[in-house]
């Protein structure tokens, strides 16, 4: 049981890391291409393609490193671990970002945002508007958005392992 213990954390640090670096790519190539606020479709895609790939890459690599046995539960925690370390990485990143690359993310967010919401909702009052945008605002901090970035890419990994898990399980013989 130690050696898998062992090899969920290496495992989880090697594709928890690759994941999380190739998310800081393709979020300088979003920033690089002005795309970092209004997110085209391929964007969102390919950071879906990006989490797939590396955790059924980093369950596979955990399902070698035990002989060829793989049961749901491994995979939901090996995939956790790995959605954890990437999770960290990518708040890490994004408050450098919003702090330091882009101070002015927020609030050219927020004026996207308040922008859409007029384009998409003609009769919305004034009121309606305010009240939005004072929700929108809160959810808007550093640390919202680092909490909420964690909990969404759990909560990704959590149904992409469990998928997987199923898919590419085998329980070890019972003796």
């Amino acid at each position: 049981m130690e050696n898998q213990k062992s090899s969920i954390k290496q495992i989880a640090l090697n594709y928890g890391v690759i994941w999380g670096l190739l998310s800081i790519v393709l979020s300088v190539i979003a920033y690089v291409t002005n795309n970092y606020i209004d997110r085209p479709m391929w964007l969102t895609i390919a950071g879906l393609a990006i989490m797939i790939g590396i955790i059924v890459y980093g369950l596979k690599a955990f399902k070698f490193d035990n002989e060829g046995f793989l049961s749901v539960s491994e995979a939901l925690k090996a995939g956790l671990a790995i959605s954890v370390i990437a999770g960290i990485i990518g708040t890490l990143y994004n408050l450098l970002f919003v702090t330091v690359i882009e101070p002015e993310f927020i609030n050219q967010t927020l004026e996207f945002t308040r922008e859409t919401i007029i384009t998409d909702n003609p009769d919305m009052n004034q009121e309606q508007l305010d009240m939005t945008m004072g929700i929108t605002e809160k959810m808007m901090t550093p640390l919202v958005m680092s909490a909420m970035g964690i909990i969404f890419t759990l909560f990704l990994g959590f149904i992409t392992s469990l998928i997987a898990g199923l898919i590419m399980k085998v329980n070890r013989p019972e003796h």
